[in-house]
């Protein structure tokens, strides 16, 4: 089931065209990577679903129902750049901010502090924002983002700053608001965390969508037939071996081990190439090697600018 999607949504600032009829669709419950380089359109998009800014054209639905100011409430949007009051105490704004989203001062209390608890922060309730490391306020950001328990969540850069723990805190947070029922947006350049969180995405370029669909599936229709090949005992010179039209890619000898990555022909049939090895050595590893988002978003990118005769950032 959708729970939100976007039909040929437009947005043109002065001479500007930041969205070019994209159409997006969020499965219900789902992690969605909104990817694309900077000044893509991404954060036009995402500024038009929190209504912060309206569209110059096409629609956009919630739960089939069109965007409108009764689905603030249902949305948590923790933007890339952030922004606390540096002189309230934590508590204090955490408190204010909880009630403007509609949380009733009891219920924020208590959710705050089971939350700070959590993120290793309830410690500096009374104290002032401007006294907390950069990371230590992105925490409270987060916090007050999804405490109001919203149906959409928008994360937009959400681990810039924080170092790998609290980036894996972060990450098994974001994966049990998923548990819970809640639909993700999910925006970042990183694309290790796409490949770790996202199911699905949808890749912008220069006010364009150029790519979408399952991650599994894009990496698959990308695959360059490439496999990594481990192997003991090796009686031959593995370049007497392999015909015509293999390429070695990585060849790595230790001892009497051999690490192979090799590409082969699209036409090529894998079983065949383990018909010639395995007479001549024991496999000790064997499987396909599938290109990463990162490799997946820079070729498409660069593929796109290149065919309209743009240079296009990858920042």
């Amino acid at each position: 089931m959708i729970f939100f999607e976007a039909r040929n949504v437009s947005k043109k600032y002065a001479n500007h065209l930041a969205l070019d009829k994209v159409s997006i669709e969020v499965p219900e419950n789902g992690i969605f990577g909104l990817l694309g380089p900077n000044g893509a359109g991404k954060t036009s998009l995402i500024r038009i679903i929190n209504q912060i800014t309206a569209p110059d054209g096409g629609e956009l639905y919630i739960q089939g129902k069109p965007l409108g100011p009764a689905h603030i409430s249902q949305i948590g949007y923790l933007p890339e750049e952030r922004g606390l009051y540096k002189k309230m105490k934590v508590g204090e704004q955490a408190m204010y901010l909880a009630q403007l989203k509609g949380v009733d001062k009891k219920t924020a209390r208590k959710r705050l502090m089971e939350e700070f608890e959590k993120f290793e922060i309830d410690s500096w309730w009374n104290r002032k924002v401007e006294e907390l490391s950069k990371g230590m306020q992105q925490k409270i950001q987060f916090i007050v983002t999804i405490i109001h328990k919203p149906k959409l969540l928008i994360f937009d850069e959400p681990f810039s700053g924080f170092d790998p723990i609290n980036v894996n805190l972060l990450k098994a947070e974001i994966l049990q608001l998923q548990q819970k029922g809640a639909t993700i947006i999910f925006s970042t350049h990183n694309m290790a965390s796409v490949e770790e969180l996202c199911e699905h995405i949808a890749l912008i370029n220069a006010s364009k969508k150029i790519l979408d669909g399952k991650v599994a599936e894009i990496k698959n229709s990308y695959r360059t037939h490439t496999y990594a090949l481990e192997l003991e005992g090796m009686q031959k010179n593995i370049h007497e071996i392999l015909p015509a039209g293999i390429e070695i890619l990585e060849e790595e000898k230790e001892n009497k081990r051999l690490k192979l990555k090799i590409r082969t022909q699209a036409t090529d049939d894998s079983n065949d190439l383990l018909k010639l090895i395995l007479p001549q050595a024991h496999l000790l590893s064997f499987q396909e090697v599938f290109p990463s988002m990162n490799d997946i978003f820079i070729q498409c990118v660069q593929q796109e600018n290149a065919n309209n005769g743009t240079s296009g950032g990858l920042s």
